[in-house]
């Protein structure tokens, strides 16, 4: 937008301000991590234990969790919360967890989510959090290539798994813990019984443990190319430095438009509605943040617009962020204006395409909240790009500046040269929240992680102020509401039926959702008219997660469009694909 005055101070003085002056809470110092030179944050918090520690000695509320009707079924306050990690922890203990094992999260947005992880990250464990929409042998997967000594699930995730216990059993799970549950489980504790047999614990504190920045925390799992999940194995720095990225942007808005930066109110608790999956690293990140703040964590069961702006009137929530579809349905429901929203000071989104004219909507319909749009991926622990504010206001279609401790360049194709300002390559990005590697995968990460740099597989550019712009993915993937999924993941589960001769997966774009997932199908002649849409849907959802599997097929005899080489031409076939799904969506 051309009528926004220009900053009065450029990202790169800003960052050296708010970075140099010795004693500042940003200033940044250089480490050699992994024979890698890095700036870090000099005084951020040293592990994860580090940020739960803080908060002993508060005493108000932690955790709210509502359920799909939007009663509030649970609040929990720090030193409770505290109690409870302090059980968990002496449990993990006696199950003989030791540094550097995998401790499993298999369950939906519940509060113990979030006390198990404190309690896993505290005593030196690995935390592996599991998307809870996965199927039973994906879940398995997961769970047996991460090694996970202990698994925590609740009743329908442990439902799902049932048939694979014995496979987790015989590839290392000692124990398998399941809450939220009626059924009987043999072989598994409960939840209750954990907290009833290690009560003692509670009033111990956790054990003396030392965690170093650079130990292991947690193994995150992307979607993988080859149609097996990749885990990223992220460190304490990692995430403790994307601490220091949010309060970092706000500052460095202040700067930008001339002003000082204003002194914290100690009064002020922010309360966050947190509706992004905790097996996210984006959602995983809002808890960590509220907590260091000492802030409250507002949980809801199943994403409900009308629902969220309940939550935010009663708890006077201050923040709420997720893909940008979310934002969407809550600012076009039609029960929007009966609601106080009075108490939202920022929406935060990221990890989908967002269109430009979201951000014009906040400041229409929530004037007091604050609109920031962010990038970043599992493998740079959630965001590390932001844009927000006037900044957001003149460039409402880029992503923004990346903060002062990491770097971002655009590449050529092959790697092997940087491109110029304005030049579309791909996205590499470096620093410390970037991730030790995959998990095991010694070739994805040869092929993923280069001089401490990671390869986004996003083409975008930097422009003169640099300011980064997303245009397309090199990835063969596409995202649904946030969630990433690799067209090969879809094709081989259609391959799998034995009509089709070729498949090939495309996103079809969709307003709130970003990307709806899309397929065309060649099938073998023997099969004309005795397979349907239908029976290919049903086909896949066995062996797929919900959100995978396609609303629309094409089904032909005709062979996929393709290059010389014999590769399929993907945008071909996209725009044969969309065009015919626009059209039966009209019949």
């Amino acid at each position: 937008m051309t009528n926004i005055p220009p900053p009065v101070v450029s990202h790169q003085e800003a960052n050296r301000l708010l970075t140099t002056a010795l004693g500042s809470p940003f200033e940044l110092e250089e480490r050699v991590i992994r024979g890698v030179k890095l700036r870090c944050w000099k005084n951020g918090p040293k592990s994860l234990r580090t940020v739960w520690e803080s908060t002993q000695g508060r005493t108000g509320e932690y955790i709210a969790f509502y359920d799909e009707n939007g009663v509030v079924r649970e609040r929990i306050t720090y030193p409770e919360a505290h109690k409870r990690v302090s059980v968990l922890a002496d449990y993990l203990l006696a199950a003989g967890v030791v540094k550097g094992d995998r401790v499993a999260i298999c369950m939906r947005n519940w509060t113990e989510w979030i006390l198990i992880f404190w309690a896993i990250v505290s005593i030196g464990g690995i935390a592996v959090p599991i998307n809870a929409w996965l199927t039973g042998p994906e879940s398995e997967y997961c769970l047996t290539d991460s090694g996970s000594k202990v698994v925590f699930c609740d009743g329908e995730r442990a439902e799902r798994l049932r048939p694979h216990f014995a496979n987790l059993r015989a590839a290392g799970t000692t124990a398998i813990v399941v809450s939220r549950s009626t059924e009987d489980f043999p072989g598994t504790v409960t939840l209750s019984s954990v907290f009833q047999r290690h009560a003692a614990a509670a009033q111990k504190g956790l054990p003396a443990i030392e965690i170093e920045s650079d130990d292991d925390a947690t193994i995150f799992y992307t979607s993988g190319t080859t149609g097996k999940p990749k885990g990223a194995l992220a460190t304490h720095r990692g995430w403790c430095s994307l601490l220091m990225g949010s309060p970092f942007f706000i500052a460095r808005n202040f700067l930008r438009r001339g002003e000082p930066l204003p002194t914290p109110d100690p009064n002020f608790t922010p309360a966050f509605l947190i509706v992004t999956p905790l097996f996210h690293a984006t959602g995983y990140a809002f808890t960590q943040n509220t907590t260091l703040s000492g802030g409250k964590i507002v949980l809801m069961f199943k994403w409900n617009p009308e629902v969220a702006l309940k939550i935010i009137q009663a708890d006077k929530i201050t923040g709420f962020g997720g893909v940008p579809s979310l934002v969407w349905q809550m600012l076009e429901h039609p029960t929007l204006h009966k609601y106080d929203t009075s108490s939202l000071m920022g929406l935060t989104y990221g990890g989908a395409p967002s269109a430009p004219e979201l951000m014009q909507e906040v400041k229409r319909k929530v004037p007091g909240a604050i609109a920031a749009n962010g990038y970043g991926m599992t493998e740079t622990c959630a965001g590390i790009i932001m844009n927000s504010e006037e900044d957001y206001l003149r460039k409402p279609d880029s992503v923004g500046v990346v903060n002062a401790a990491h770097d971002v360049k655009i590449m050529s194709e092959d790697g092997t040269r940087e491109m110029p300002t304005g030049q579309i390559g791909e996205i590499w990005m470096k620093g410390p929240n970037v991730v030790k590697g995959y998990w095991r995968k010694p070739e994805a990460n040869a092929k993923t992680f280069v001089d401490g740099f990671v390869k986004s597989g996003d083409l975008g550019y930097v422009d003169e102020e640099g300011f980064v712009f997303i245009r397309d993915r090199s990835k063969d993937m596409l995202i649904r509401g946030g969630e990433n999924i690799y067209s090969v993941e879809v094709e081989d589960a259609l391959y799998s039926h034995p009509s089709v001769m070729e498949a090939a997966v495309v996103g079809i774009p969709d307003r709130i959702l970003g990307e709806l997932v899309g397929a065309a199908v060649q099938i073998k002649p023997s099969w004309a008219g005795k397979v349907n849409q239908q029976e290919l849907v049903n086909h896949c959802k066995p062996r797929l997660a919900g959100f995978k599997i396609p609303i629309f097929i094409d089904i032909g005899l005709e062979e996929l469009p393709k290059n010389p080489n014999g590769k399929v031409l993907k945008p071909t076939v996209r725009d044969a694909v969309v065009a015919k799904y626009l059209k039966q969506s009209k019949l």
